[in-house]
């Protein structure tokens, strides 16, 4: 009998005028998003996960059990291996950044401590901060503080609930490259709730949607935001995600060459790229327009060959979208239904993306 790998979860329990009702199979690593519109059912999960809210069901972690078909409870909140992020940091006022961080440091076996505090202090740039108090810090050191104390116990799981949202914009943005660093460095699986596609786009590697008690779609980030029914009415930020390689860096223009599978990209070169760089580029349905042939006497810098692959309907009225293939690379380009009927837009059909280069997110 093979041990079960990844993150199985059922829960079902009330949840205000509705039912959560979830039947989950996660991956084991990387990070997982919990989507959706305020109130869906995303921090109730969450804390079922944790042991913080009381549900039927069952859990098993990476193989090891936390609730058995039946249970109301199952395994006590203290006795599962877990951290929780939550978006009010709670560090002790009186104690250092480094004290904190020993905190819980401290109360875990050396024969069990998986994470060294150099580790969490590198991943989460806290080492010139480790003798400062809470109160010198700013919101965006506080979070990185919590999160850092979080990861010090060693945990088998760990779970954030929404913990950039106290957050100015500033701070969000500068957290984001570290939330980055721990996707890729930690050997534990991420569960993280947002409701902010900016945030879920950057940063995971699977999605879940949820909307009242429900999921309604989950999977692979990639798969699921290219999916021209929209399971969750993303409206003006539908689009895709592309994993891409820095290939050439145009000093001259504050431009970078960005390689994927089916093409290349242009767009503006952040300080601090790198030639080989591996990164995420988020290119929405609304930047993306259609052209029969190649127009090569206008402004835009990519174009791209491509073939429709599906045309549906938008969720929107006077709207279409087309779902398009460069290589076995998938976009999404949104048009009004009237362009859609006067270019003879057709499934099968070659027809060249324009892209803007100051559109691409990365």
């Amino acid at each position: 009998m093979t041990t079960p790998s990844g993150i199985q979860a059922r829960f079902r329990c009330t949840l205000g005028a509705f039912e959560l009702d979830v039947d989950l199979d996660l991956p084991g690593t990387g990070l997982t998003a919990l989507f959706g519109h305020s109130g869906c059912g995303k921090t109730t999960l969450l804390r079922c996960m944790a042991g913080l809210q009381a549900a039927d069901g069952t859990m098993n972690v990476n193989g090891d059990e936390w609730q058995n078909e039946g249970e109301r409870n199952g395994r006590p909140v203290h006795q599962r291996p877990l951290a929780y992020v939550f978006q009010e940091t709670g560090l002790f006022p009186h104690l250092s950044v480094k004290q904190n961080l020993m905190y819980g440091y401290k109360r875990i076996p050396k024969s069990e401590r998986q994470i060294s505090l150099d580790q969490a202090t590198k991943w989460l740039g806290l080492a010139h901060l480790l003798e400062r108090m809470p109160k010198k810090l700013s919101g965006g050191e506080r979070q990185r503080v919590a999160i850092a104390r979080a990861l010090l116990t060693s945990p088998r799981l760990l779970l954030m609930d929404e913990p950039l949202s106290a957050l100015d914009q500033a701070s969000k943005q500068e957290i984001m490259h570290y939330l980055e660093t721990l996707r890729d460095n930690l050997a534990i699986p991420i569960l993280y709730v947002s409701h902010s596609t900016t945030e879920v786009a950057r940063l995971a590697d699977h999605i879940v949607m949820m909307d009242k008690g429900q999921v309604v779609a989950e999977g692979p980030l990639q798969q699921i935001m290219a999916r021209t029914d929209q399971p969750f009415g993303l409206e003006e930020d539908a689009g895709v995600i592309i994993d891409a390689v820095v290939s050439e860096l145009d000093a001259q223009w504050h431009l970078c060459r960005a390689d994927f599978a089916g093409g290349h990209l242009w767009l503006r070169a952040d300080e601090g790229l790198a030639v080989g760089q591996t990164i995420r580029l988020q290119v929405l349905a609304r930047d993306i327009s259609l052209a029969l042939s190649e127009q090569i006497d206008q402004s835009i810098q990519n174009l791209i060959l491509a073939t429709v692959d599906e045309v549906v309907a938008d969720i929107s009225p006077g709207t279409s979208m087309i779902r398009l293939l460069a290589g076995h690379t998938p976009f999404l380009s949104r048009l009004t239904t009237r362009a859609l009927h006067t270019l003879a837009i057709e499934h099968g059909q070659q027809v060249w993306m324009q892209v803007k280069s100051v559109a691409i997110v990365d």
